[in-house]
Order: structure tokens, then sequence, then C-alpha cells
């Protein structure tokens, strides 16, 4: 981990796995007949350790930020549809709070760097302010932040994440919003897995052919200009990132350290995932991926990773939608391991 960085993950606890995968050999069904189901149980386990399985409380945390290569008409949304869409969430009314009621998941909005004012949310309780700064700067003309900021925002999102799992929260969710925030996350992807523009820029909130060509020349020009350095994750954020990057990289430390599980979303999530996997790689340990989002980015990074989708529902809403629809995939894992009947329980002989 970088030195500039003041707290560490531990280990899985490598034991406690082998523990479930002993179990899961002598369950009531075939042998290892719910395939993947169990390998997300195992690997809770190894997280959580085998006897502090239960996954009950569940939280997507909706990171949110402004970007300034808005200027450089990258999205089909113009930028303060950022500020709107996080009320929206304050009120219960998107995408996310609609799967998470329909899942039993609790979310929490984070301003990580939003323009827009939301002191009477925060006074409400409805919005939690970690602003580092109101919006980037465009990374088509300079670094998208400082250094300072970079460190400032996994910070955050670290202290978030050590809060939440003091108060009982048992496996988080990386939701995002951020209007451009597409363009700063394939740029990360650019660097870290050595794709190219043109071959990892998707089309983000609809981009028509002539939008995703103009995108692509941001992200070349952008690159160009601030030249991040690929070995070292806080350069990459500092100039081509996003505060709400930072604060998913920032989450997901911060989960591991606390050893709670953590399930990344779409696109700008991988993004997160891959400053904080760049920083401590044993964190993919801690680690599921929720789905395949239809941005090529996101499939880069994943497999840098090593990490393999849950599911492939053609989604690309962020907001940690598809942490919404696998984080009960992923407690079923767990319960199956802990709850279902091995055949000597059971009476069953001939096993």
């Amino acid at each position: 981990m970088s030195k500039e960085l003041s707290f560490r993950v531990p280990p899985v606890d490598q034991a406690s796995r082998r523990k479930a995968a002993d179990r899961v050999e002598q369950l009531l069904m075939p042998k290892r007949a719910l395939g993947t189901l169990l390998e997300l149980g195992e690997k809770v386990a190894g997280i959580t350790g085998y006897d502090s399985m239960g996954l009950a409380r569940k939280m997507v945390v909706v990171m949110a930020g402004d970007h300034g290569v808005t200027d450089e008409g990258v999205s089909a949304y113009p930028p303060e549809v950022t500020g709107q869409m996080v009320r929206g969430f304050a009120a219960g009314m998107a995408g996310i709070n609609i799967l998470s009621r329909h899942a039993g998941i609790e979310v929490r909005v984070v301003d990580m760097g939003c323009r827009a004012d939301f002191s009477d949310l925060v006074a409400q309780g409805k919005v939690i302010d970690a602003k580092v700064a109101p919006g980037t700067a465009n990374m088509r003309k300079g670094p998208a932040m400082s250094r300072a900021q970079a460190l400032d925002s996994i910070e955050r999102g670290a202290a978030i994440a050590r809060g939440l799992a003091g108060e009982g929260v048992r496996m988080l969710g990386t939701g995002d919003m951020g209007i451009g925030n597409t363009t700063p996350s394939t740029a990360i992807a650019i660097v870290t897995t050595g794709g190219s523009a043109a071959e990892l820029a998707g089309r983000g909130t609809g981009l028509d052919d002539e939008g995703r060509t103009r995108k692509v020349r941001v992200l070349v020009d952008a690159l160009d200009r601030n030249r991040p350095d690929p070995s070292d994750a806080l350069d990459i954020l500092a100039k081509v990132g996003g505060f709400e990057i930072g604060g998913i990289a920032g989450l997901i430390l911060g989960a591991a350290q606390s050893r709670v599980p953590v399930v990344i979303d779409g696109v700008i999530s991988a993004a997160g995932a891959m400053i904080a996997w760049m920083l401590v790689p044993h964190v993919s340990d801690y680690m599921f991926a929720a789905h395949r989002s239809v941005e090529q980015a996101q499939s880069a990074m994943l497999a840098r990773m090593g990490l393999r989708p849950i599911l492939d529902l053609g989604m690309r809403l962020g907001e940690g939608t598809g942490c919404a629809l696998a984080m009960p995939i992923i407690e079923a894992g767990a319960k199956v391991i802990h709850e279902m009947a091995t055949f000597a329980e059971a009476g069953v002989t001939g096993h």
C-alpha cells in the first residue's frame, strides 16, 4: 500500500474458508450441485470468519460527484442532473431505491464532490457530506484534482465504510452518481489495462455515434496531456479520476479493513475498485463483482483484477443497481453453507 495511506487491510481468513469448503463437501446434495453459489458462500466465510457469516444488514452506498470534463460534451445529459438525481435518491424515487427496497437493502447517499448544495438533505440525515470540492477540473485541460484531494477522497470513503461497519452493516455495495463519470472511469481503465480509447469507450448515458467519437477524442487528449503513471494509483486518480471514484476506492478499502464483504457495480465502481486494488492487491479477496456492464471498460478492469461477474443482464444504469440484485445471491450462498443439513445431520446414508 502507498505510504501516504494510514490504514492496512488484513488478509482474509483462509482457515474459515477451508472450514466452509469442508462443510460444502458434506451438504445434503450431489457434490457441489449449487455451483458458483457455494463459491460465493466460501468467499464470504473467508472475509467474515466462519462463525460470522450473517449478512442480514446490507447497504448500497451511492457516491456522488461532478466532473469538469462534462464541458467537452461527453454525456447525453447536462451536469446539473447530478444534483437532481441525488435529490431523487434522497426521496426514494430512483432505480436503486426501487431495487433496494425490493431486496430489503438500505441506501445511503454521499456527496463526495457535487456542485449542488445539499445542506438541507444533510441536516435531514438523507445525505452524508464528504465533499472534497464542488466538482473536479476538466481533465482534458489538466489534472482532474490534486494528489492531496485524491488521497482525501479515498480516506473519506474508507472512514464511511468503517463507520457503517461499526453501525452493524455486514455487506456493502458501491453505487455512483455523476454526469460524465464514464469518461474518467474509462480513462482509468485505459491506463490500468492497456486498452485503447477506441476499444474501451462506451456510450455512457446513451451517446450517439458522433458523441462517442467525441468522447474517444477527449479521452485521447486527456491522457496525452496528463500522462498518468500506470504504476501509481494516486497519480491516476488525481489526473483523470473523480471524487466519487476515490470515495468508492476508499469504501472498498475500509470495508475490507472491517472484514465486510463489498459488492461492486458497473464501470464507475470498477474504476474505484481498480484504484483500491492497485493500492492493496489482496483487497480483491473482499470484492464481489455484481454484474457485467455493457460498458467495455468494466469488463477489462474486472478481468485485470480477476473478478467474475455474478449477473449479466445488459445493464448500464449504475447507482449500485447491480449490487441490489447480486447481494441477495451472495447472502444465499452463505446461508446454504450454514443452514443446509449435512448427510450425517439429516441421517441420510449412502454418502
